[in-house]
């Protein structure tokens, strides 16, 4: 599983790298993988608009849409399931009735 790292670690690997340092040093200094490093890069750059691309905060609201809209289709595969359920076994409106 991909490790999380804070925030403020990412800011500091940024810092560093403004600063001069390679990729290589910073990614042997920090135990960090050089590839991780790029990615990091890479998002900075869309973030603040160097390049095109999902920014963190745009791709963070996508993802919780994604999550909602699976938890919505869930809640409506119940209900229609509920639905069908209760069609079979109530009669409808009217079928008892004699008159």
């Amino acid at each position: 599983m991909p490790r999380r790292y804070p925030p403020e670690f990412r800011r500091k690997v940024h810092d560093l790298l403004k600063s001069g340092r390679t990729v290589a040093d910073v990614s042997a200094a920090l135990d960090v993988t050089e590839q991780t490093i790029y990615n990091w890069r890479n998002q900075e750059l869309i973030d603040t608009g160097q390049k095109p691309g999902l920014s963190s905060t745009e791709s963070a609201e996508l993802a919780a849409a994604c999550r909602r809209i699976a938890e919505l289709e869930t809640e409506l595969a119940i209900a229609t399931r509920s639905t069908e359920l209760l069609k079979s076994v109530v009669p409808p409106k009217g079928a008892l009735s004699s008159c």
